[in-house]
């Protein structure tokens, strides 16, 4: 009995001893698992909020207005609800409006007039080229205006354009751009006698802008456009962080409808591939207050309330010297006149000595 007693004392003292040399293991694998556990639940939060920064409720999507994933029959077919031009091609990926060679232009256009009030586009495009920075050139416009189809030195479309322009400008064309770095995003709203100034980069008559990194970036690049009551709001996305920065807002914005959705292209003497991957239109709700119901009233050209308000100020190099440049003129203008008086007084001597030769 005694002997049973002490080998039952003896397997308890070892159990015991097991589960002691256990019990940290099986603490610190619980632990390991609680801290994996709970990296997961953030890390799925993280990037389900991200998520629904990008991906919109497919309820308001609207495929008839889009751009996206197979391009079955883009440009080619009566089914197809847009139209290519100049140098876009199609590939299984991507839109390519211009390869990355010289003097080239491409876009594609929608066949479908917009009659949605408000509505947000979002458009997947990446820019990339051999080049090196302000080596490359000019950029891409999404468009959404009252003609289609038009070849033209903005950006591969028509100047003097009725409607509504977003430019993503990668050259600076202007010989003083110490205003802003590119690339450059910027907004202009055209009623058909508005002049982009290619020169100046458009300063003259854009309503907003933002500079991004939007030129051979690694990460996925993203453009956002929203309309909404009489508000136009552009974001961008060209971090990798999922997340929108608003690059500009303008209030009292009046954009007609019947207008054709639009992304076009143009190379010069420096180039780059400029692809559209999807431009993605969705539908917003809003509904009106009685005072905005009250106002509403059909929008039959462009325009924005207030436009001195956005007016950006442009040094004209042809108007006005600087004094340096005034000193110069007068010192040269006044060496020319002396020599003139030099050339002068020499042909006057040589005259008289000729005349004088006469009566000898």
């Amino acid at each position: 009995m005694k002997r049973q007693l002490k080998m039952a004392a003896t397997v308890s003292s070892l159990k015991v001893t097991s589960l002691r040399r256990l019990c940290p293991v099986f603490c610190l694998k619980n632990g390991y698992f609680l801290v994996f556990l709970l990296v997961t639940i953030c890390n799925f939060q993280r990037f389900s909020a991200a998520a629904d920064e990008h991906d919109f409720t497919e309820d308001f999507f609207k495929k008839e207005y889009s751009l996206a994933k197979p391009y079955s029959g883009l440009g080619f077919s009566s089914f197809s609800q847009w139209d290519l031009m100049g140098t876009a091609m199609v590939t299984p990926d991507y839109v390519r409006l211009t390869p990355d060679l010289q003097s080239r232009q491409g876009a594609v256009w929608s066949r479908v007039p917009l009659i949605l009030k408000d509505w947000e586009l979002k458009v997947h495009f990446k820019i990339h080229g051999q080049g090196k920075k302000n080596l490359n050139g000019d950029g891409l416009a999404i468009w959404l205006t009252k003609d289609r189809m038009n070849n033209g030195a903005v950006f591969g479309n028509m100047n003097q354009f009725t409607g509504l322009g977003v430019f993503l400008d990668t050259y600076p064309n202007a010989e003083k751009s110490h205003d802003r770095s590119f690339p450059y995003v910027s907004v202009m709203l055209g009623n058909g006698s508005l002049v982009y100034d290619h020169d100046q980069d458009g300063r003259p008559t854009e309503l907003g802008g933002c500079s991004a990194l939007v030129r051979n970036s690694v990460h996925d690049t993203f453009l956002l456009v929203r309309y909404s009551t009489k508000r136009l709001t552009v974001m961008v996305d060209v971090d990798g962080k999922g997340e929108w920065r608003t690059c500009t807002d303008i209030t009292g914005l009046r954009l007609p409808s019947g207008y054709y959705f639009g992304a076009s292209s143009a190379t010069g003497e420096l180039s780059d591939n400029h692809d559209i991957i999807s431009m993605k239109l969705y539908q917003l709700t809003n509904e009106p207050t009685s005072e905005e119901a009250e106002e509403e009233e059909e929008v039959t050209i462009p325009r924005v309330d207030n436009m001195e308000q956005f007016q950006v100020k442009v040094e004209e190099g042809g108007e006005g010297m600087s004094g340096l440049q005034l000193f110069f003129t007068l010192l040269f203008s006044i060496m020319g006149l002396g020599v003139l008086g030099v050339v002068a007084m020499i042909l006057y001597s040589r005259w008289k000595e000729n005349k004088r030769k006469r009566f000898y």
